[in-house]
């Protein structure tokens, strides 16, 4: 496989690894399996066992797990032929669908915050709209110190 066919695979393979660790990392869809496996990772005895269920909760250390499997499923190598090209690829792998989590968590949070923003945006319209359609003297007593222009200053020589 030429390097060009490798370095395309590479990118396009490290996307099913980066959506997979998310999705059980992240998402609705696993969260009493990941809330389990949390739990076993904060109570269980084991130092073994704590760093095994631990493994789940984290997408980093998830993507390993993923990346191997998919190393060994597609047989894919990077830049060496043998045994060593499958260990290449499966660490590039990882950095590169990590890479992919990042951006998209990044994506989720500047979306979630334009949600949040134009939330508010519409509330405050929502509430300049009732005050202009409510007539002046619904709106309370007017003080009379507020009707009043302001005094001048005293000319002092």
């Amino acid at each position: 496989m030429s390097e060009k066919l490798q370095l395309l695979w590479l990118f396009v393979l490290a996307a099913p690894i980066a959506c997979v660790a998310w999705t059980v990392t992240h998402e609705e869809v696993f969260k009493e399996v990941h809330e389990w496996c949390v739990r076993k990772s904060e109570t269980s005895g084991s130092i073994f066992v704590r760093k095994f269920f631990y493994l789940f909760t984290c997408e980093y250390c998830f993507s390993h797990y993923v990346a191997a499997g998919a190393v060994l499923i597609t047989g894919y190598r990077l830049l060496l032929p043998d045994w060593r090209g499958g260990f290449v690829a499966w660490f590039t792998l990882v950095w590169i669908a990590n890479v992919y989590m990042s951006l998209f968590g990044r994506l989720r949070l500047d979306i979630k915050r334009e949600r949040v923003e134009i939330k508010l945006e519409e509330k405050e319209v929502e509430r300049e709209e009732d005050e202009a359609a409510t007539p002046p003297t619904a709106r309370g007593p007017r003080l009379a110190a507020a009707a009043r222009p302001p005094a001048r200053p005293a000319n002092r020589a």
